[in-house]
């Protein structure tokens, strides 16, 4: 199957957003991570701190997943712009592209829940 004009728009424009959202991601984890470090200067209690890690490491493995997702979309963007560039026709590969929004939607909701998680958290200790 070979791409028209009208999908590859779409591909595109689904990738900007992806790669848009991934970035305001982590712009949120910064700050979030920035939220802990002044906790625990506040935070004398062991529960506290054994919390603190645990998003400490949670913060660490979405920011590795959201790394994985940007190089993904980058990598799939890269090869429609070689084939275009080569003015050679453009495969469609309909199953990498729902893969792609599959993870896309599978780190939104992991990241939400982590997201709510923290914010009753920082509720709890501040």
């Amino acid at each position: 199957m070979v791409l028209s004009d009208e999908s590859l728009q779409v591909v595109h424009f689904e990738h900007r957003l992806w790669v848009n959202e991934l970035n305001f991601f982590a712009d949120e984890l910064k700050i979030y991570e920035h939220q802990l470090e002044e906790l625990v200067k506040k935070a004398n209690k062991k529960e506290a701190m054994q919390e603190l890690e645990q998003f400490q490491n949670q913060f660490i493995r979405q920011k590795e997943v959201l790394d994985t997702l940007q190089h993904d979309i980058h990598i799939h963007e890269q090869r429609l712009s070689d084939a275009i560039q080569g003015k050679k026709e453009l495969p469609l590969d309909p199953e990498y592209h729902d893969f792609l929004k599959g993870q896309m939607e599978s780190f939104r909701s992991i990241y939400a829940e982590l997201k709510g998680n923290f914010y009753r958290f920082l509720n709890k200790w501040k």
